[in-house]
This record gives structure tokens, sequence and C-alpha cells, in this order.
């Protein structure tokens, strides 16, 4: 019988980003997109409730390269008065207020227990959406920036604590790092029977190298220059019944692992990503924006907002996946097929939608925008 005790009270003291996919990804991430919706036992059939919006203006205290051959920085955020920063867990995520507008998600890949400051890390990505390029060029020590959250969509949920596991392993591939560095470290700290994969093109393009080898034999570094493209026996060594299986990184990773956890019983599989999800079993629709009398045709395998963003380039969105509220309209006609993960019964009852995800379940949406 497994025994659930009360969380802690306080916290104890290729694959890796190309910058273009080809048809044939294009194609397996569909497929590897509708696997994960049957595999992640974590992917919540409710939604998880009211988010909070509190904005702190923080400092960009530090400034450090994580990783070379990708252009990856990490940044300590702190209070410019010093105080002690919001309690966070490990998955958490902050909303990033840029100076130009833009409003950005990235991990928290710092220490929970330290309450000092926020540490994230950005890879610079120049044919991106801007984010990233905004952060690398303009965010130096001393900058002043606004956040939001923390927030969590990918928790960590302790063996015993919640979790029927017996044990934990991690796979992180290049970036996917950042939300997996402080599950090892509570992990660890707590006396957790835990593994990990750590993945990349090689040792001068994943972040945290050092760091993450630090936790020494419990780690395996793989990378493609000297090991090969990974399979998922590489992956998921001695992962088995009442194994619970953190992941992140890229689709084709990410659906790599829940291919081979789908044919094993007893694994909980909970994974992140940090792209826009291919759309699954989506059909056309018409979206007529109010203000305007605009009309505009979704197709079948693209997003509302996608199509949204061609003729209102300036509508807010954020994270594409559906959890970080940026792109929430009000609907005043038509049947919402909502898609999301955060909107309460009564904000979805009076009219609320995330177009980045959530479709029209019908012909036609009329929107207030």
């Amino acid at each position: 019988m497994t025994v659930r005790r009360p969380a802690p009270a306080e916290v104890p003291a290729d694959l890796y980003g190309k910058r273009r996919r080809d048809r044939a990804i294009r194609v397996f991430d569909a497929v590897a997109e509708t696997r994960l919706r049957w595999s992640t036992l974590i992917n919540r059939r409710e939604p998880a409730g009211r988010v909070d919006d509190h904005r702190l203006a923080l400092t960009v205290a530090e400034r450090r390269v994580e990783a070379h051959d990708t252009d990856v920085i990490s940044l300590l955020l702190v209070a410019p008065d010093g105080r002690e920063l919001p309690v966070w867990w490990p998955g958490a995520h902050l909303d990033l207020e840029l100076p130009s507008g833009l409003l950005r998600q990235y991990s928290l890949c710092g220490d929970p227990a330290d309450r000092r400051g926020y540490r994230i890390a950005v890879r610079r990505i120049p044919d991106g959406l801007g984010g990233s390029v905004e952060v690398h060029d303009t965010l130096l020590p001393g900058s002043r920036v606004v956040v939001r959250g923390p927030r969590n969509a990918f928790p960590f949920v302790l063996p015993g604590y919640g979790s029927e596991a017996a044990r934990v392993h991690f796979v992180a591939g290049g970036i996917g790092i950042t939300p997996i560095l402080p599950m090892i470290r509570m992990a660890h700290r707590l006396g957790v029977d835990w593994s990990m994969v750590y993945t990349g093109r090689s040792r001068d393009t994943i972040p945290f190298l050092d760091e993450v080898e630090g936790f020494g034999h419990r780690v395996t570094v793989r990378t493609d220059d000297r090991h090969g493209l990974p399979a998922a026996a590489d992956l998921l060594p001695g992962v088995g019944p009442d194994t619970a299986l953190y992941c992140c990184g890229p689709v084709p990773m990410t659906a790599v692992i829940a291919a081979a956890v789908r044919d094993m019983p007893g694994v909980e599989l909970h994974s992140e990503r940090f792209s826009a999800p291919p759309v699954v079993d989506g059909k056309p629709f018409e979206i007529e924006l109010a203000r305007t009398g605009e009309v505009i045709a979704v197709p079948a395998d693209r997003s509302a907002l996608q199509e949204v963003l061609k003729v209102r380039p300036d509508a807010a969105y954020s994270c594409r996946q559906g959890f970080c509220r940026t792109c929430r309209v009000r609907v005043l006609d038509g049947p919402v097929d909502h898609r999301d993960t955060v909107l309460t019964p009564d904000e979805r009852a009076d009219g609320d939608m995330l177009i980045c995800v959530s479709r029209c379940d019908g012909e036609r949406l009329v929107i207030d925008l």
C-alpha cells in the first residue's frame, strides 16, 4: 500500500533545436503529439484554475555564458532592494516582459532553496520570433525587467508525496535541462532514488554541463558526435514499472520516449516542450473579427493564432501551448473547442478562449478583436 504524506512546507537546503524542420519531422511531430496526448499521465483533464498575474520589477544581477556553440546565457534576477523573492517549486517558469512589449516564458533553473534570486537561461535563436534575440542584446547586468509569476505547468511530484513511483528518471535535451535542474537538485537533497540522461550535439552545445556532472554517477551525458543519435533504450536505461519519468526537450526526443513508454506499464510520463504543438484532429473554420468585420479562414492544420497574426501582427501571444493566457480573447458568437489547460469552467462559460490552441467546434467564431 502506498502511503501518501503531505508535501514539505519548505524546500530543503537534429534533436536539439535545429532552426528549421524538414517535412519528415513535421509529419513525425503530428504523429508524436497524438502519442504524447495518449501517454502523458500528468496531462491535466481539468483546467488548472486562475493564475497569479502578480508583477515583480527585478534587476539583472549576473549574466553568464552557459554554452558557447549554441549561444546560451543565464541571467540572475534579483529584487532591487535585496528582499527575498516568492517561493517556487521545481518545474516553474517566469513570464518575462521584454522592453519591446513581447512576453516570453523561461523556466526557473536555479535553486528553489535560494530565494535571493531567480535564474533563467535563454538560447539565442536568430531566425526565431524575436524574444531570445532581445534578451541577449538588451538584458545586461543592471538592466531592469518585469516578470510575472512564478507559475508551474510542469510540476515535480515527489515519490511518496503524491506519486505512486518508487524512483525517478530524468531525460533532458539541450536547453531542456532548465526545468529539470531544480528537480534533480531537490531529488538529490531528499534522498530520492533517481537517475538522468542528458543529451546534446556535443559537449560544447549543452548548457550547465559542469553543474549536471557534479551529481556524479547518477548522470549519463550522451552527445551525438561521440555516441550517435540516441534510441529509446539509450534514453531510458533502467526505466520500468514504478518509475516516474520527467522529460524536457525537442519534439522528436520526447516523441521517441512517449512511444517507448506506451509499452511500459506502470511508468508515469511527465513531459514539457519548448515549441508550439502541431494541430491534431483539426477542422477548418472561420474567425470573424468583430471590430472590423474581417473574416479569417483557419485551415485544419493551422492554429487560429497563426492566421490572426497575418492580419493582426500586433496581437498578443507568448507560449503558443495553451497555458500562459497571453492570447486570450472574448468569443461573442460560436461554439469553442477548448484545448487549453488553464481556463476555468466559469471563464469558458463567460466566452474566454485561448486562440493559440483552441478552435471552433463548428464553422465560425466571432471574437472581440
